[in-house]
């Protein structure tokens, strides 16, 4: 098959009354990807991207890194790990080696099934266009047999319809099984892939387990938990719920957390708030450490010109310090931006037991990434604007109080006791490495 690298999409954005602009052009040459706006999104709206792009007619190239020759708020409609996953089998079915595809094709082949507001046409041929009611408990095994190899040896390879479903509910970022679908009525049993033109329709994003996973099938679990324990602490997270899981998958119940970049969800018009990662709006590599929390207070605390946010982010970061959430990445903070130009915090997300085999974050504490000195904290919490360090010392205290309470929450939604033993053992001995910080 003669492959044609796509050279040009035009770039939309959703607003939340469901409105649709145009926001510009991108195009591909070989000295790389240009951007360019649209004038009458210029006199309209404001920067998708304030701190990186310039809100104004020029033609702005892409850096080559880190984002694969993509800008940044570009760069955060595509997936990775899982969702590169099934848009390679999608490729290679087609006789399109990965290595052919760039990262222009792969916006193309995303179209308008991104998390966020952006949409890119023209849509790649490659694409899979699923619009099909699927029943939930079928769309999650079978996402669990392809990403578990082993899995897959007994059962092989999924239909075509149910590599569709996959795909078209695959292009959120993570390495893990998940699916981006809409349920109707608060019916979880059923799901589409596709936004349906009836009323009611709510977007969710369902986390699948796999043995191969960390914590196994208890994932969903576990994350449950921390959300709880995040919520009680004030700290925002996403509405999430559990849904059961079919026997034959190993789990007993998978994780389901509302889509917070979907607004209008009651009618038809499904309208969108445009969501930007710190990854992305600061050109941090989310690959590797990358990005201090001192940078990330003071991004809040400009974007969305706010001490508070500075602050709710020093309480996060001192919950995932406390609470063994070393998986604190640059992809895994974000903004919403609204219709009217105003940024603020996305819910507090992918927040669970993570630890890394160094016991290091990836987001480090002013300079220090384990065991961060009392000196860094007052740092940060001098940049979040705290009045001084009694305030935001009583802040890492609530924190601390909450994790506390992980072994009575986890039992009560179900982990196995060895499950809680072990994590519990862990935030023990991080609780004895940074306990000067909260005394």
């Amino acid at each position: 098959m003669n492959f044609k690298p796509i050279n040009r999409l035009e770039v939309r954005r959703k607003l939340s009354t469901g409105q649709e602009l145009l926001v510009g052009t991108l195009a591909q040459n070989r000295q790389g990807v240009f951007f360019q706006y649209d004038q009458n999104y210029l006199s309209e709206q404001t920067n998708l991207s304030p701190f990186v792009m310039q809100h104004d007619h020029t033609l702005q190239q892409a850096p080559m890194k880190p984002h694969n020759g993509l800008h940044g708020v570009f760069a955060d409609a595509l997936p990775d790990g899982w969702g590169l996953l099934l848009q390679d089998r999608v490729f290679r079915q087609n006789g399109i080696m990965p290595a052919q595809v760039t990262a222009m094709d792969r916006l193309a082949f995303v179209g308008s099934t991104a998390m966020g507001a952006l949409k890119f046409s023209p849509v790649s041929e490659y694409g899979v266009n699923h619009q099909n009611e699927i029943d939930i408990q079928t769309l999650g095994f079978e996402a669990q047999a392809f990403f578990d190899k082993e899995f897959d040896k007994e059962f092989d390879g999924q239909t075509d319809d149910v590599l569709a479903a996959l795909v078209a509910a695959g292009s959120s970022g993570g390495a893990r099984p998940k699916a981006q679908v809409y349920f109707e009525n608060g019916d979880t049993k059923h799901c589409s892939t596709q936004v349906q033109s009836h009323e009611n329709n709510e977007a969710w994003l369902v986390k699948f387990t796999s043995k191969n996973l960390s914590l196994g099938h208890e994932e969903g679990l576990c994350e449950a938990a921390y959300l709880t324990l995040a919520e009680d602490a004030g700290l925002q997270p996403p509405q999430w719920q559990l849904l059961d899981a079919p026997k034959k998958s190993g789990a007993r119940q998978w994780l389901a957390l509302k889509r917070f970049d979907c607004v209008n969800q009651a009618n038809s018009t499904s309208g969108r708030l445009h969501m930007h990662s710190a990854c992305g709006l600061l050109n941090a590599d989310f690959r590797v450490p990358s990005l201090d929390y001192e940078d990330l207070i003071k991004a809040s605390r400009i974007l969305c010109k706010s001490p508070a946010a500075g602050q709710m982010q020093f309480k996060r970061a001192m919950f995932n310090l406390f609470s063994c959430n070393q998986d604190d990445h640059s992809k895994n903070w974000a903004f919403l931006q609204a219709d009217n130009g105003e940024w603020n915090l996305a819910p507090f997300y992918d927040v669970t037991f993570s630890p890394h085999p160094f016991g290091e974050q990836s987001t480090s504490f002013a300079g220090f990434g384990k065991n961060p000195p009392l000196q860094s904290i007052q740092k940060l919490a001098s940049t979040a604007s705290f009045a001084n360090w009694s305030k935001a010392k009583q802040v890492v205290e609530e924190v601390v109080s909450e994790i506390q309470s992980f072994s009575q929450v986890a039992k009560e939604l179900g982990v196995k006791a060895e499950t809680i033993r072990l994590i519990q053992k862990q935030l023990d001995a991080t609780w004895q490495a940074n306990k000067i910080l909260a005394k």
